[in-house]
């Protein structure tokens, strides 16, 4: 880098170099004109130093720009050296009190839902941390970029506004002390100087408009260059971009990429230099591709000076930033400077300039001058005030400006407001000084201008475009939300005054809102369009929050309220004016009353769901009466005038709607409607719609009487003939009338009683029952909780949010419910307390039809199990304020008792009539209300009062005189005993019981009390009656379950003796993975069990029978039947690796005979362990690949898996896999022959392989000489070794089909593990059959090891059954492998132990792996085996093997412990085994020539050995287990001491390792000698290289941290590696090595293999070699992939304290790190198991196979 540099500082112009900056400043602070000087100066310099070539070179122009033009500066500010200037203005400096630190994106922001005034305010990590907020409630969310830390504001926090670090800084003198008192005098007048010229410089040159010429700067040789600059916007996307520029520039498409990331980041870039010609052409090219759809991208020729002076006006503007940052005096100046009103008057001044040539200027321009806004302007806080009033007066021209804009809102100067209106004390001066609310509301209204006759919005179709638009209007509604947000503690009368008027322009909004959008009904055909409803409804929820705060407003203010409500009144009167036209008055009458109302139908006529005004005035009512205003000064308020049938006209109206939606009557109107009324109930909603609708009726329904009102309600439901005519109902149900019409008719019925019910029980507001705002939430979640328990996000989704996006809940939630924490899967709930449960109401006027079902199940549920009554009944209700104390005399008036009398009598005589038991109940609730009504009057009664609630007297009393219909009461008792309303029997004794506690209080005892026990009796006996037909029932039930028991109990005995021998054979198969004791065996069953070797216990065979999953028939596993498979998946794997930088240079050409111990890539096999026939599988397999070429012809979509790779899904299981093993009987058998020499010693055995391999040697050169001489005189002329035979050709014993099968997997693990194409004639195969073997062994024991499990009895049989058979297939894939390949393979390998002259440079000791070496061994010795006839047995090979590998493994770990003499010496027996080892190191030390370490502790030798040689001990048990199928002494089943002794003697190995050597040590001597004379080992010792020690660590993954924001933090500082600095958009961290990487974006995109792809995938090749786990940083979400099409995301390890995890952080909840969590992802990894979770990942959901993996 430094050399590119020189060479680039020769090549430029050297006068340029030999500028001195103290020179110039010295000539400026002369000239008299400095104006002129500087101009002239940068004219000159400028255009020499910016822009000189097509690509920009910044670290030559920063480092010429800071010599020539900011250095001159510098000095002419400081007036001497900058260097000792600027340190001497920040040591005088007092340091500021805010923090003001700019947020980057993805950093980590924290604001306290405690403490802060609202949400916006946040603090950095350092001051969060610092502050005493972190013991708070705290939110944590990650920035946009752009807002800044408001630590040491003191209006942004109710309590610790400062830090720790801030803190310090809060000096006692006053506040508004002037800065500029800090400065010597002639600075201020020289920074002033500097200031004005460089700020005016740059404003000017940025919004300079001609292209061709500049302001002032005229250069005396003018070149002729332009440059042809993209710009950015937000309309067409990345491929559009890179696609339009290959074309127009003709570049490749890594540069096109490079130029839309620029043009993306920056907002603009140059893409062509040259004469303006060359430019022009390449401008019209681009325009002429980008306008077809859209408007075409913005592209200008500029002239390259022009491009040069602006980018030197933005590292002004940067540079202006960096030099306030020394002096708060230099801040207030440059805001001086900026806020200068220039001559030409208003909006003159540079800030002005700049802030309305906002929307003109590129993104990176913007970004440049909002951040020095924000460093000067926005941190002085007297300046402040004025910006804001600037900001305020211009706040118009702005947003009209940004609604043109073609970038969005965090690019906008627009976005500032978020900085000003949030400040209280700010947000108040503007409203009354500026009348702000008053602004933003009128500016709001001018950009929705569609209105219709009556002079409501109408909005156009919803389309993209007009989304667009319409996101852009409601930044408007955001920031009158921000001023409104906090409130004021006392009022002026200018801000009454202020408020006021906006609150009329605000009126003046909602107008237009009311009844917009109306809707009639459709009768007959459906609706052709769907009316727009979308518009509306996002309005209506941006205003919800303000309507709601605005009424927090008026409550603060008695006279506000009053006029509030006044003007809300009058308002609400302008829209009814028109109320009654051409509607004609009718009169109803029903029990003695009538009243006059007008003819409308809401089944007929227009009805509109919007109706904001009604329901603000309904809002204000309540607030009088919240605030007791209407008691004080009743004199003030319009109450008389109020006309209650027009308050609840249409709020009825809308409820009527609602009603008539649900019984199916505007079907036809299409999905809109239903959609308008799901959101008018929802959550988002309600509060300002569906809620208020309730309150205006209870208004009305408190100022009139309660006949007139249900007679109107009857009416509007369309329900008044059914109640006033008698005997309607039973000519309605007659034959003749409609099914639908009934159905209709009687869900209206229940909808209007449900809407009573509302009416009179929902006074849970504060204003109308006598609650608090507590009381209100807590009956919220009592009443969610009632479905069924939730977690905390459930919770707060189902509860409204205030502006503060708080819903209360966190307080209250304590009182009414215990949390219960989560597993290792699923998240924390939270469960209803049971003494809430009385509190349970089943007409909740919040529960959706679905909601109310389950709750209702859910309950009487709950109270089965108790034993209680399932009555529901209703509960006992907080007391009305006394504005709606009468309310509650609709349940006792007439035409109510008419209502339920009616129901009843239909319920009574059932058949005659058409009614629901739906309705029954809703009577039954209200019958129920009205007596707990009557029961709190009577209780609650005082001497003077009366009670004037007598329902229960009104129900005792029977018809008038004509109909003489029975008393309530009466009809009550006779449903008791009516069979067909069993359900309702337990409400109906509630209510009589009830009834009867009333009647005993208000007899107070006087009367006689024999009326009263009559009715008792009558209750106790149908009690009785009814547990003894409870107990009947439940004992039928019981006998019943018995019976069933003992048939089933039977069949399984039935199955047993039927399949006999199928439940023996698995019996055995447990007995030989769990104990060494066989019923059909002759073993001794104490004799020591012995894996290898002469000694080797013998096992008896038997027979293992299995069923094909396919076909279902069973088979015997047998040599030459038919090959019995198990689904099988291969992958490479680098769990176990401790170098993942190694790669495979040349796959074809490399060897992997000897493994590496660093393990660095190995090839694991697992399985899921179900067995198929091989032609069964075969079959399945053709299939699959045959609807996969079919499936590619229909749709291109991947599936799961990849069928080209030949992987598939377990039919049974749906596992994926790619290949299968086949099953075999234990293969050792078959070739072992019985021993009949006597037992050689090892010396002997290794002489005799050398014998044998030398003749091999000698027979494989000369048969490369001469292939014609007759063999058999060669035999001769050899001096073979006694019985040895290397003419034999063994036969194969394995029928065809198992060793196909046996051919196919080889095959399959060779192509898996190295990459390369199928080839079953390569030597290599066997060489990865054996080391697939090997490591999956390692990788069980590691597993096993790390959960401190004991070796056997403890693996799942899916893994027993795969070792099983993987063993087995390797011992016997020699047999379809070239013989003289696999004895090839164990003469080098041998060699390596003990050298023979023909194999030269093998690798050292110390670089092999030795148990891959020992199962390579053992393997391939058989090849050698079946030649030697002298009578020596396959077992007593295995066992010289197994001792010479050891011996080798001891010398290892010898030659690398790095022995510690940590003075634990004190346990120095000094027993056999130490001084043994003492004596194997001393002679270790002779033979490497005294370079090892001097130890003389014998007793930490033993325990390094020890250590060190338990992973090959226990992962040669399990590979002797496997082969030779010696079942396992007990001892090593579970996990005791002497663990070692135990596995030593499974071996038949001496405790004592070192006893090997002294046996044979004739020959070892010799062959450490060899070992240790290797030139890699002297190197080792002398420290040149690195070697691993024994034992290996677990590879584990990354530690991460508990609390989540530090990794927040660490990515927020993490930049795109590739794209110079810029921050990275999706930053990931791979879990398994700790990089960093920057996913998702084309900057980071590299080749793979011919394909482009992300970060993350190109990652998982080299650390993982294929599979990889990576934490999303900024979504909170693990991402697994596997290969470049498969990938899935997985829950994140870390939770709330909620025990929740917040995929996508869009609850800010603080997150931690849950170690349970994090150990099931490291196990899946270790398991080898991630490929498997996302193969069921995407089988269970098939959106995750279209998401392209390849590019994250």
């Amino acid at each position: 880098m430094a050399a590119d540099l020189e060479a680039e500082v020769q090549a430029i112009d050297k006068t340029l170099l030999e500028c001195s900056a103290e020179e110039i400043a010295v000539k400026w602070l002369q000239a008299n004109d400095l104006q002129k000087e500087v101009y002239q100066h940068l004219a000159y310099y400028v255009p020499k130093i910016y822009c000189r070539g097509p690509n920009p070179a910044p670290q030559r122009e920063d480092m010429l720009a800071q010599h020539v033009l900011l250095g001159p500066m510098e000095w002419y500010l400081c007036g001497e050296d900058p260097a000792f200037g600027f340190p001497k203005l920040e040591q005088a400096n007092k340091p500021s009190h805010l923090c003001g630190r700019v947020f980057k994106v993805g950093e980590p922001t924290y604001s306290c839902r405690d403490c802060a005034v609202d949400p916006t305010c946040v603090l950095c990590m350092e001051c969060f941390l610092g502050s005493i907020h972190r013991e708070h409630r705290y939110r944590m969310t990650t920035s946009g970029g752009g807002g800044f830390c408001d630590c040491g504001d003191t209006e942004a926090w109710k309590e610790g506004p400062y830090c720790q670090k801030h803190e310090l800084n809060t000096s006692e003198t006053a506040e508004e002390e002037d800065p500029l008192v800090q400065l010597p005098e002639d600075m201020v007048a020289r920074a002033y100087n500097i200031f004005a010229i460089t700020f005016k410089y740059a404003v000017d040159i940025l919004t300079w408009e001609k292209e061709n010429e500049l302001p002032g700067l005229e250069m005396i040789e003018k070149s002729d260059t332009y440059y042809c600059m993209l710009f950015n916007d937000e309309v067409h996307t990345y491929e559009q971009v890179i696609y339009t520029l290959q074309k127009a520039v003709n570049c490749t498409q890594k540069e096109a990429i490079g130029f839309a990331t620029t043009v993306d980041r920056d907002g603009r870039r140059s893409v062509r230099y040259g004469d303006f010609q060359y430019c022009d052409q390449a401008k019209s090219v681009i325009v002429r591709n980008t306008s077809r759809q859209t408007k075409p991208l913005k592209v200008q020729v500029m002239h390259s000076s022009i491009v040069a002076h602006q980018s030197f006006g933005l590292k002004l503007l940067t540079w202006l930033g960096s030099v306030i940052g020394y002096s708060d005096g230099l801040r207030r100046i440059l805001c001086q400077v900026g806020l200068q009103e220039g001559p030409d008057g208003e909006n003159s001044s540079l800030v002005d300039k700049l802030m309305l040539y906002d929307s003109k200027l590129w993104k990176g321009a913007r970004n440049v001058y909002h951040q020095l806004f924000m460093s000067s302007l926005l941190m002085d806080l007297k300046y402040k005030k004025l910006f804001a009033i600037r900001f305020a007066r211009n706040y118009e021209r702005l947003q009209s400006d940004f609604m043109k804009d073609d970038h969005d809102r965090e690019f906008s100067i627009a976005d500032l407001s978020i900085q000003i209106f949030t400040v209280p004390s700010l947000a108040r001066m503007l409203i009354t000084e500026e009348n702000l609310m008053t602004t933003i509301i009128k500016t709001f209204m001018d950009h929705l201008r569609h209105r219709d006759v009556q002079g409501r919005f109408q909005f156009e179709r919803y389309t993209a475009l007009q989304a667009f638009k319409f996101r852009r209007v409601q930044s408007l509604i955001l920031d009158l939300k921000y001023v409104l947000i906090s409130k004021p503690t006392e009022w002026s009368d200018d801000l009454r005054h202020k408020f006021l008027e906006g609150f009329d322009a605000f009126l003046e909004l909602l107008k237009c809102m009311q009844g917009m959008d109306p809707i009639t009904r459709q009768v007959g055909q459906h609706i052709e369009m769907e009316p727009e409803w979308e518009a509306a409804f996002t309005l209506q929820m941006k205003l919800t929050l303000v309507i709601s705060m605005m009424q927090d407003w008026c409550a603060l203010d008695e006279k506000v309220l009053i006029e509030a409500y006044k003007k809300c009144l009058t308002v609400l009167m302008q829209c009814h004016s028109g109320f009654t036209d051409g509607e004609q008055p009718i009169v109803l009458s029903m029990c003695g009353h009538s009243v006059e109302t007008i003819r409308y139908c809401v089944s007929q006529e227009k009805v509109s769901i919007h109706l904001p005004v009604s329901r603000l005035l309904a809002g204000l009512h309540v607030l009088l009466s919240k605030t007791e205003v209407a008691y004080k000064f009743p004199e003030l308020l319009p109450l008389s005038e109020l006309s209650p049938p027009m308050l609840i006209e249409h709020p009825l109206r809308c409820l009527v709607l609602c009603a008539q939606v649900h019984a199916g009557m505007w079907r036809r109107n299409g999905f809109s409607l239903v959609n308008q009324i799901y959101y008018y109930h929802n959550v988002k909603c309600r509060r300002e719609m569906f809620d208020k609708d309730i309150v205006m009726l209870q208004t009305g329904v408190s100022m009139m009487d309660p006949n007139h009102f249900l007679m109107i309600m009857l009416s509007r439901f369309e329900l008044y003939q059914i109640f006033s005519t008698p005997d309607y109902g039973k000519r309605f149900s007659s034959e003749n009338t409609n099914k639908d019409v009934v159905q209709q008719n009687n869900t209206l019925i229940e909808e209007m009683l449900y809407l009573i019910i509302m009416i009179v029980g929902e006074r849970f507001s504060p204003g109308i029952g006598q609650v608090n705002a507590t009381d209100e939430i807590k009956r919220e979640i009592i009443h969610q909780l009632s479905i069924r328990p939730m977690a905390h996000s459930e919770l707060v989704k189902a509860l409204p949010e205030d502006e503060n996006r708080e819903t209360g809940m966190e307080s209250v939630i304590e009182e009414v419910a215990c949390f219960k924490k989560p597993g290792l899967t699923g998240r924390g709930l939270y469960e209803l307390k049971p003494e809430c449960a009385k509190n349970f109401n089943l007409y909740f006027y919040h529960f959706s039809r679905a909601e109310q079902s389950k709750a209702e199940e859910a309950q009487r549920k709950l109270k089965r199990q108790n034993r209680e009554d399932t009555a529901l009944p209703p509960p006992a209700l907080p007391p009305f304020c006394p504005l709606f104390a009468s309310l509650v005399n609709i349940l006792q008036s007439d035409v109510m008792l008419c209502i339920m009398g009616t129901i009843l009598q239909w319920a009574v005589e059932h058949n005659g009539y058409a009614w629901s038991e739906a309705m029954l109940q809703r009577v039954l609730h209200l019958i129920g209300m009205a007596l707990q009504e009557e029961k709190q009057h009577l209780e609650n009664l005082s001497e003077e009062n009366v009670v004037t609630f007598s329902f229960t007297q009104k129900i005792s009393k029977p018809g008038e005189a004509p109909s003489n219909s029975p008393s309530i009461l009466a009809m009550l008792e006779t449903l008791q005993n009516a069979p067909h309303l069993e359900v309702h029997k337990d409400m109906i004794r509630w209510i009589l019981k009830t009834f009867n506690t009333i009647k005993k209080l208000r007899e107070n005892s006087s009367t006689s009390p024999v009326a009263e026990t009559e009715g008792n009796i009558v209750e106790e006996s149908s009690r009785d009656k009814d547990k003894a037909e409870r107990k009947r029932k439940a004992e039928i039930a019981r006998l019943r379950r018995e019976k069933i028991m003992a048939q089933m109990s039977e069949m399984q005995r039935h199955f047993i003796n039927e399949n006999k021998e199928l439940f023996q054979q698995t019996l055995e198969e447990l007995d030989t993975s769990t104990s060494g004791v066989h019923e059909n065996s002759p073993v001794i069953s104490d004799a020591k069990l012995t894996a290898l070797g002469p000694e080797q216990t013998r096992v008896a065979e038997h027979r293992q029978v299995v069923m094909c999953i396919l076909c279902q028939e069973e088979q015997e596993v047998k040599v030459d039947s038919r090959a019995m498979v198990l689904a099988a998946f291969i992958q490479r794997s680098t769990v176990l690796s401790k170098n993942r930088n190694k790669t495979i240079p040349d796959p074809e050409k490399y060897d992997p005979l000897f493994m590496h111990p660093d393990l660095s890539c190995g090839t694991h096999t697992g399985s899921c362990g179900h067995i198929m026939h091989a032609h069964c599988w075969q079959r399945y397999f053709d299939a699959v690949q045959a609807k996969e070429q079919r499936r590619q012809q229909r749709l291109r979509v991947h599936t799961s898996y990849d069928v080209e790779n030949g992987e598939f899904l377990c039919p049974l299981c749906e596992c994926l896999s790619n290949t299968v093993i086949p099953l075999l009987p234990p293969p050792r058998v078959l070739f072992n022959r019985l021993d009949v020499s006597g037992q050689s010693n090892l010396t002997q055995w290794i002489k005799t392989m050398s014998q044998q391999i030398k003749v091999l040697y000698l027979l494989r050169d000369e048969g490369c000489a001469s292939k014609s001489e007759d063999n058999s005189e060669k035999m001769d002329q050899l001096q073979l070794p006694e019985g040895f035979r290397p003419d034999f050709k063994p036969k194969n014993p394995y029928s065809e089909s198992i060793k196909e099968m046996l051919t196919t997997f080889g095959t399959a693990t060779y192509k898996v593990g190295l990459k390369v194409h199928p080839n079953e004639e390569d030597p290599r195969v066997p060489i990865m059959c054996w080391g697939s073997c090997a490591y999956t062994i390692q990788t069980i024991e590691r597993i096993l090891a790390d959960e401190d499990k004991p070796l056997f009895g403890h693996l799942p049989c899916r893994q027993d059954d795969c070792l099983t058979s993987l063993t087995r297939f390797a011992a016997a894939h020699w047999t379809v492998s070239s013989l003289s390949a696999v004895q090839g393979h164990f003469c080098t390998l041998l060699a390596s132990l003990v050298p023979n002259e023909k194999n030269g440079n093998l690798p050292c000791i110390l670089d092999i792996d030795m148990f891959h070496l020992l199962v390579s061994l053992v393997l391939s010795f058989p090849a050698m085996h079946c030649q030697d006839f002298s009578g020596v047995s396959l077992g007593t090979g295995d066992l010289h093997l197994f001792h010479l590998v050891t011996m080798a493994h001891i010398i290892q770990i010898l030659l690398t412990s790095s022995t510690e003499e940590n003075g634990m010496d004190q346990e120095n027996t000094n027993s056999e085994e130490e001084v043994a080892v003492l004596t194997l190191y001393k002679f270790l030390c002779q033979c490497t020539g005294s370079a090892l370490k001097e130890i003389s502790s014998g007793w930490h030798l033993w325990r390094n050995l020890k250590a060190g040689i338990m992973p090959f001990l226990r992962c040669s048990a399990l590979f002797f287990h496997y082969l030779n199928g010696v079942p396992a002494p007990s001892e090593i089943q579970v996990n005791g001491t002497n663990q070692f002794e135990h596995l030593c003697s499974y071996l038949s190995l001496p405790n004592n390792l070192t006893c090997l050597f002294q046996e044979n040590s004739e020959i070892l001597n010799t062959l450490i000698e060899g070992w240790c004379s290797n030139s890699e080992i002297k190197r080792y010792l002398e420290g040149k290289r690195h070697a691993i020690s024994y034992a290996r660590e677990s590879n584990k993954l990354i530690d991460l941290p508990d609390d989540y924001s530090c990794l927040i933090n660490q990515a927020s500082n993490f930049s795109c590696p590739k794209s110079g600095g810029d921050k990275s958009r999706a930053p990931t961290l791979c879990l398994v090595c700790g990089t960093m990487l920057c996913s998702q974006s084309y900057c980071c995109q590299t080749e793979l293999e011919g394909e482009d792809v992300g970060a993350c995938t190109a990652h998982t090749y080299t650390c993982g070699s294929g599979v990889g786990i990576f934490l999303r940083v900024r979504e909170c979400q693990v991402l697994f992939l596997a290969g470049k099409t498969k990938g899935c995301f997985y829950p994140p390890p870390y939770l709330d304290d909620y025990g929740e995890t917040d995929q996508g952080l869009r609850r800010g909840n603080p997150l931690h790190l849950c170690k349970e969590r994090f150990k099931k992802i490291q196990k899946l990894w270790q398991q080898h198991s991630i490929t498997e979770e996302i193969g069921h990942a995407q089988e269970a959901n098939q959106t995750l196979v279209g998401i392209d993996w390849q590019h994250l």
